[in-house]
């Protein structure tokens, strides 16, 4: 079973126009509600692909009720920690014209981390690879997802993580087993990483100037020096350009870049991603292949008009000419 962790669910609430007018009055041309938030999605996708998944969320309010009845009609297996707090919702604009996607997120609220937290340890060791995806609530201590990443790995459970800022760094010294940044949280972690620090490793030269801007503009060498730092395999989402992975040490990796470029929504493709990488991971499956598998997958969910969905026959035509190198050793 992957167990899919995330205090932050939400109902999405896609709109569609024609094109995105600010400071206007915009006309709709299409709506969808669903559940969402990153954990969910990855869930959704999982069961769409057969896995044997659960996911474990918070709910409140009127739209804590309706995300609740959104997964059982998802037939999304699913356990909920009460919360006083109503769960928040995320709007995605989708601008027809320019096939970009405006979000706006409200916060969301635990109101009891330690009770969520303990209900995370008593499912995870029946867990064969733990999901945490998302960002933490508002209220949750900074250093949450670092909490659930430790009693995770205490049970010999490997840990995919997908978070951003301060929750992500905190995150990463717990030891998680597969971290997926974005090309921008990729810079952020690799400024965590640094350069002149010794610990940060050879990916990037002690003290340099020039090594610190090369970290922050080449998503590799800043993969590189955040799996060193960390001992993590970093895969990278690098948006049209495909997917790079780098393993604990730093050196070799992959990259993977899909057959066409693709319009569409790019919302659910991050965690798309995720999913590819849990079911990968339970099922022992190689870096290469596994990177090629996630290309396949992220591109099928561009192609989905909202996130958490893709229509496997997208992802059987996709998967066909996923292109995949290897990345060469780190110069040392």
């Amino acid at each position: 079973m992957i167990l899919c962790v995330s205090a932050s669910p939400a109902i999405d609430v896609t709109y569609r126009v024609e094109r995105l007018a600010v400071g206007a009055t915009n006309r709709v041309e299409e709506t969808a509600r669903r559940p969402g938030g990153k954990a969910t999605n990855v869930a959704r996708l999982l069961r769409l692909l057969g896995e044997d998944t659960r996911l474990l969320t918070t709910a409140g309010g009127d739209t804590g009720a309706e995300l609740m009845a959104g997964l059982t009609r998802l037939r999304v297996p699913h356990e909920v920690v009460p919360t006083a707090s109503a769960t928040r919702r995320t709007v995605a604009i989708v601008d027809e014209a320019t096939g970009t996607v405006t979000l706006l997120n409200e916060p969301a609220r635990v109101d009891d981390w330690s009770r969520f937290l303990a209900r995370a340890a008593e499912l995870i060791p029946g867990a064969d690879v733990v999901v945490l995806s998302g960002t933490l609530p508002a209220d949750a201590p900074v250093d949450g997802l670092a909490q659930l990443v430790r009693v995770a790995r205490a049970d010999g459970r490997p840990v995919v993580l997908d978070a951003s800022g301060p929750a992500l760094v905190a995150a990463l010294a717990a030891g998680p087993t597969i971290v997926k940044p974005n090309a921008d949280e990729l810079r952020d972690c690799a400024g965590e990483a640094d350069p002149a620090d010794p610990a940060a490793g050879s990916a990037v030269a002690a003290g340099s100037t020039a090594a610190a801007g090369s970290t922050a503009a080449d998503p590799v060498i800043a993969a590189r020096a955040v799996a060193e730092r960390w001992t993590v395999t970093v895969v990278a989402s690098l948006g049209a350009d495909g997917l790079i992975a780098v393993e604990g040490e730093g050196e070799g990796g992959w990259r993977a870049r899909p057959r066409r470029r693709l319009a569409g929504n790019p919302t659910g493709a991050g965690d798309a991603v995720v999913a590819g990488l849990a079911r990968g991971l339970r099922a022992g499956t190689a870096l290469g292949p596994l990177l090629v598998d996630c290309v396949a997958l992220a591109a099928a969910a561009v192609l989905s008009p909202t996130a958490g969905e893709l229509d496997t026959a997208d992802y059987e035509r996709e998967s066909v000419g996923v292109t995949a190198e290897p990345l060469g050793r780190a110069a040392r």
